[in-house]
């Protein structure tokens, strides 16, 4: 089947995009990134390989995304020495170690809330009867977070395969993991509200 309207102005957009930072990765030598740009290449194409069986929202499909635009700004766009990801938003917690909040964690946040969305509805999608359980709520939760968890080992593939990079250490990779969690359970939390509203 053809793409609809806003499928086609979701792919142009996103192709828009990946194609502007891979350019950009390249004249800069981040081959760090370039790891993230193969790696979001497949997620797009199986997204787009499943998009009829699996009847994605238009509103998911641009939540994606701009997921996807997040996490490549997050790398590319220099800000003050360094990149948008090491950015500090605002400072509510400030140790030797880490400060919360950065950019970064932000969008690992929002990016495994749109994940837990996507799980649950799959799962409702070929699975109906889960609909009001408490199956609906905590296995896109946990199904977030074990993908969160992948997302790291592709960042330790990073690290192992380029000397320097904004990958960060032992602290970083344990709050983005507890970040991939806040944002899976907020999600859930917001569509059990809207669960219970429409009930």
């Amino acid at each position: 089947m053809p793409l609809t309207r806003s499928e086609t102005a979701v792919a142009a957009f996103t192709a828009s995009y990946v194609v502007a930072f891979t350019l950009w990765f390249l004249s800069i030598g981040n081959s760090e990134f370039i790891v993230y740009v193969v790696t979001m290449i497949c997620l797009v194409a199986m997204i787009g390989l499943s998009l009829r069986k699996a009847a994605y929202p238009a509103a998911m499909l641009w939540a994606l995304s701009v997921w996807g635009l997040a996490h490549m700004a997050g790398g590319g766009v220099p800000v003050d020495g360094s990149v948008l990801y090491n950015l500090v938003l605002v400072t509510l917690v400030e140790t030797e170690n880490y400060v919360i909040l950065k950019y970064d964690q932000l969008v690992h946040a929002y990016g495994f809330a749109v994940t837990a969305w996507l799980l649950r509805h799959l799962l409702l999608r070929h699975f109906p009867r889960t609909a009001g359980s408490a199956t609906a709520l905590v296995y896109p939760v946990i199904g977030a977070m074990g993908l969160g968890s992948l997302n790291e080992m592709i960042e330790f593939t990073a690290v192992l395969m380029v000397p320097e990079t904004n990958v960060g250490g032992y602290y970083n990779t344990a709050l983005d993991l507890v970040f991939n969690a806040v944002g899976a359970v907020g999600a859930m939390a917001i569509a059990a509200m809207v669960e219970r509203r429409g009930a």
